[in-house]
Order: structure tokens, then sequence, then C-alpha cells
């Protein structure tokens, strides 16, 4: 009886194009391989991000770096981010950074674009 052995994704994120989001500008890694059931993205994050949630989508973020006045908008909360913490949003959280930052965000299910909503 033989076993099919999957090997490894090796993904490098300067070779991945950047897409705009509400967010800024994120770069997003295995959207194509059927059965991890997430994606991850870098984002570089602008001072301009727009509110938005999802009704699907968890997104985990994790502050590779920010300003140090960086903060999150949680719904009607804003708390003050570092580099080194990591914020799990659960779907219909309203949410934008505040300052520029770099992240990386693992979301679950797989990202989709249509279930990003703007208010």
């Amino acid at each position: 009886m033989s076993q099919l052995k999957r090997k490894a994704e090796v993904v490098h994120f300067a070779e991945i194009p950047g897409v705009n989001c509400p967010c800024g500008v994120a770069k997003r890694a295995f959207a194509e391989t059927e059965e991890l059931p997430l994606t991850v993205h870098v984002t570089e994050i602008s001072t301009d991000a727009q509110v938005h949630y999802h009704k699907t989508l968890t997104e985990t973020y994790y502050f590779l770096s920010c300003e140090a006045d960086a903060k999150m908008q949680l719904d009607d909360e804003i708390i003050p981010i570092r580099e080194g913490m990591c914020i799990m949003i659960p779907p219909g959280v309203r949410h934008r950074a505040i300052g520029k930052m770099k992240i990386i965000n693992v979301v679950t299910p797989k990202f989709d674009p249509a279930d990003e909503h703007l208010d």
C-alpha cells in the first residue's frame, strides 16, 4: 500500500505581487494550496486604512513593526499596539489600523475578497 507524500510549499514574499486592500497593500500566500485552510499575508498598512469587517473570515494580526503611536480600532475601542503583539479579529468586528505598520495576517478560512465590507 503506497501513500503519497505531500511536498512542503515555499513562498518568498518579495516575489508575490502586492494588491491594494482597505488597509494598504497585501501580499497573499497559499491561496492556491487546496489542503491548507488558511492564507498568510504580509501587509504594509498605510496611514489611511479604512474601517472594514468580514462576515466569515477570522484575521490574526502579528505586528512586525509599527510607529510608536500606532493603534488598532476594534469596533468602538481603540487600543495601542506595539511590535510583537498579536490580535485575533473574529468575523463581524469592525476594524482598522491607525498609523503605518507592517503585519503578518493569518486569515481563516482562506481569504475571499468578496468578504471585505466597508462601513
